[in-house]
């Protein structure tokens, strides 16, 4: 058995769970999620929790189980606490604001980058070098914080770039001079 597949999903107060064969809908007081899964997972509700279980002991049935349950699991706290990713951009002279919805970011190129928030996305800006993106899909908002990083990666040098907060950039030496004559 999955040791993630076998936990049960527990479901808190306020957050109402539609299940329809391999369609859930899970509603909270952040937003709504729909996700269609695999027709071979039987997912069931009972009481205030939800139990995913599988067929057979194939191997598509065992990885499929897991990944069911884990990606409801993310769908429930979606939509009661939501999530968010944190970058911060390192640079002289590197920087960004927010102007209504779009981010606009100074990254040593000639021209600025900016990236607009979308109906499931929110940007935010607290300080000149950082930017926060929150949502209620997991996928969508380290898709985006992925897509923002893409802008300006981290170099091995300098460390310029914009990164993670808690990503850990190797360091590498320069260039080795030659000796003095």
């Amino acid at each position: 058995m999955s040791r993630i597949g076998r936990m049960p999903v527990t479901v808190p107060a306020g957050v109402d769970v539609k299940i329809d064969g391999p369609v859930v809908t899970v509603k909270g007081p952040k937003g709504t999620l729909t996700k269609e899964f695999n027709h071979l997972m039987k997912i069931s509700q009972e009481g205030t929790e939800i139990i995913v279980s599988r067929p057979d002991d194939e191997n598509l049935s065992k990885s499929l189980h897991g990944l069911t349950r884990t990606l409801i699991h993310n769908m429930v706290v979606g939509v009661t606490e939501g999530f968010k990713k944190e970058l911060e951009i390192n640079g002289v002279g590197f920087r960004c604001e927010k102007q209504g919805k779009k981010v606009v970011m100074n990254l040593g190129f000639s021209h600025k980058v900016e990236v607009s928030d979308t109906d499931d996305i929110k940007l935010e800006v607290p300080a000149p070098n950082k930017i926060v993106v929150t949502g209620i899909d997991k996928q969508k908002v380290g898709q985006m914080a992925s897509e923002i990083r893409g802008k300006r990666p981290p170099e091995p040098y300098k460390g310029k770039g914009i990164k993670y907060v808690d990503e850990v950039i190797r360091r590498k030496e320069g260039k080795a001079g030659k000796g003095k004559k």
